[in-house]
């Protein structure tokens, strides 16, 4: 067969082929229009989420286009079967990451979730029945290639959203901080940087690191104040399943109500006051924007790091002297999954409202039994008297 001549001109297995090769499938230009699946969901959700949400999934499709056209331009030489046609179906992959993406947020139902799993399984034998003699290795390695690259653009995308639906101030807070670390290290290595930080990214100092990073904490401490007056930027996102519609409007949690602080008695005499007063969730940006100046440029690292391994400048040549989107955005995949495990350790607690719809769901003698319990628990907190029990 052809594609055992193909395999004996190379002597080793897995050599890169980085020439420029004209046969590279193109990603196709995604289009302003809704599917039809996503039109009533989405007819109660205000533009100021549905449009940073829809830049998201650009960028997801992009970044995911980039990394597997590496793979291609690698491995092309093969003739692998399927990969160059699947490449090429990125315009569909975007309306299932869509779709994906927003049931998630309203939490997915089980027909939707059945139809995700008969997806994934369509694929999956897609692969195996593309199997091919003495190709099996590197068929794998594709398979895995595959895997690792939706893991690194789509959970992380998805994360981004699961932020952004948590209130604007999530979502513009941590990205500003990672591009705001970026200039301030840039420009602090610039004209400061002696001291190398890392092999894998040379021109990374020291000084661009410790200075990015101070910078990074004073900016997200002051932009959180501001972005924390705005209703506009700090209500959640709510799905009533009654109405299929979002609720946008919101009454700010304490998070986002003013509070005196007590200042240490160290710093008193320096400032002359003994309280200040600020909004709680700058005492999180302070924690969000370590993270962005200490861990997040490690992505960067990560992503250097594996350019290297392919011999490959940027990941493409999208933005003229920038690279790829990709080059952009490796360190806020990092970022936010930081981000949505803060919220869920730190921040989201019990919400009464959604307590109470998942017990309306439940049968008659099942809402009694909850009921009985609840009952019961109060009057041994001595929140009910003992006398209510006899109440029924």
């Amino acid at each position: 067969p052809f594609w055992y001549k193909r395999r004996k001109e190379s002597e080793r297995f897995g050599e890169l082929d980085l020439k420029n090769d004209t046969d590279i499938p193109e990603v196709h230009q995604p289009t302003d229009r809704t599917p039809e699946i996503l039109r009533k969901p989405l007819s109660g959700l205000s533009y100021r989420y549905t449009k940073p949400k829809y830049l998201v999934y650009l960028i997801q499709v992009k970044c995911f286009h980039e990394i597997i056209t590496i793979g291609y331009r690698v491995y092309h030489s093969y003739d692998l079967p399927w990969f160059r046609t699947l490449s090429k179906n990125v315009k569909n992959y975007k309306y299932c990451i869509a779709r994906f993406c927003l049931f998630t947020a309203i939490r997915i139902t089980l027909h939707n979730m059945r139809m995700s799993f008969v997806l994934y399984c369509t694929g999956f034998c897609m692969f195996v029945l593309s199997l091919v003699k003495r190709h099996y290795r590197l068929q794998f390695y594709m398979f895995a290639w595959t895997h690792v690259t939706l893991l690194i653009t789509v959970t992380q995308s998805h994360l981004v959203i699961q932020n952004l639906f948590e209130g604007m101030i999530w979502f513009l807070v941590p990205i500003s901080s990672v591009i705001c670390n970026d200039i301030a290290a840039y420009i602090f290595g610039f004209f400061f940087g002696r001291t190398p930080l890392i092999k894998l990214s040379p021109k990374k100092t020291w000084e661009g690191f410790i200075g990015g990073f101070f910078i990074t904490v004073l900016f997200g401490f002051v932009f959180a104040y501001f972005l924390a007056q705005y209703q506009y930027f700090v209500c959640p996102v709510e799905y009533n399943s009654e109405t299929n519609q979002f609720a946008t409007e919101c009454e700010p949690s304490e998070l986002f109500q003013l509070q005196k602080y007590s200042i240490p008695s160290l710093l008193q005499a320096l400032l002359g006051r003994e309280t200040v007063t600020l909004y709680p969730f700058q005492m999180h940006s302070i924690a969000l924007s370590t993270f962005a100046s200490l861990i997040g440029p490690f992505g960067g690292f990560f992503a250097s790091g594996f350019k290297r391994a392919f011999k490959i400048k940027d990941f493409a040549d999208t933005i003229p002297g920038h690279g790829g989107i990709m080059d952009r955005f490796d360190c806020q995949y990092l970022m936010a999954t930081f981000v949505h495990v803060y919220i869920t350790s730190f921040i989201r607690g019990p919400n009464p409202s959604k307590l109470l719809k998942q017990l309306l769901v439940l049968q008659p003698e099942q809402q009694l039994n909850v009921y009985k319990a609840l009952k019961l628990h109060l009057i041994e907190k001595g929140l009910l008297p003992p006398s209510f029990s006899l109440r029924g």
